[in-house]
């Protein structure tokens, strides 16, 4: 993939966005934002967090999702979908253009040589060590 910059990402983010939440009514309220939060702090999420990557889980965004979500309260609903939206492009921006997992390996463009061994050639070496 052709590395992109910031700036150029968000608008693509924002572009996409704007397609998958079309109206107000497709994007989050407080009340989902808040039970995403609480959520977040279940036994259950937590064992999961611990058993997947070693840690507990970082509730931090979605605490500062329902923050974020309370400040536009009082905004036009269109406003409110505005900002909404500008804020998850920056985030899947970062996330997109930042480190992943993904970043370790690098992609093959031929197969490997000799890959996979010819089936003659292990034939022959049972055969040898059987004798």
């Amino acid at each position: 993939m052709a590395s992109v910059d910031l700036e150029t990402a968000i608008k693509q983010e924002e572009e996409y966005l704007r397609k998958v939440h079309p109206t107000v009514d497709d994007v989050p309220g407080c009340m989902t934002l808040f039970d995403e939060f609480l959520q977040c702090h279940v036994l259950g999420t937590q064992i999961k967090s611990l058993y997947r990557y070693g840690q507990m889980s970082e509730c931090g965004v979605k605490k500062e999702d329902f923050k974020f979500c309370m400040s536009l309260k009082f905004m036009h609903p269109e406003q409110k979908r505005d900002a909404w939206i500008r804020r998850r492009a920056e985030w899947w921006a970062h996330r997109r253009i930042g480190k992943s997992s993904e970043n370790v390996w690098d992609m093959r463009k031929s197969p490997l040589p000799y890959w996979p061994p010819a089936l003659l050639d292990n034939i022959a070496e049972n055969v040898e060590t059987i004798s």
